[in-house]
């Protein structure tokens, strides 16, 4: 009797261990969502200096990565008259709380003085 009561716990054990594991494995294969910016800059010197830096800490602190930000380079057709940005996020709902936040807000103020902005977000792939 010890010995089946010992062979069912273990049994619970492992569907409990493999329940977790699985929910884990669900987590991360979630892809990210990248949002993308077009950015048109009237004085570059001051979006450098004044925009730049605070922008991409509000970016950091709320969760995001910045994968790349340049003014890109053309392998098919007219070369882009804009500077690029590219950023991940774990989810749109993440990259949306970013955009509609105070910070965020208030950093754009600066930021609009500067440049004119155009942006939007595309699911990765698993």
């Amino acid at each position: 009797m010890k010995t089946h009561l010992t062979v069912a716990l273990s049994m619970i054990t492992g569907i409990a261990i493999g329940a977790v594991a699985v929910q884990g494995l669900h987590a991360q294969a979630k892809p990210p969502v990248y949002t993308i910016s077009e950015i048109q800059i009237t004085n570059n010197d001051a979006y450098v200096k004044e925009y730049v830096p605070i922008a991409q800490a509000s970016i950091r602190a709320a969760g995001g990565k910045i994968l790349a930000a340049g003014p890109g380079t053309s392998l098919e057709g007219a070369p882009p008259a804009t500077r690029i940005t590219i950023q991940s996020w774990d989810s749109l709902q993440q990259a949306q709380a970013w955009r509609n936040s105070a910070a965020y807000k208030k950093t754009r103020e600066i930021g609009d003085k500067y440049a004119k902005f155009r942006a939007f977000a595309v699911d990765g792939t698993p």
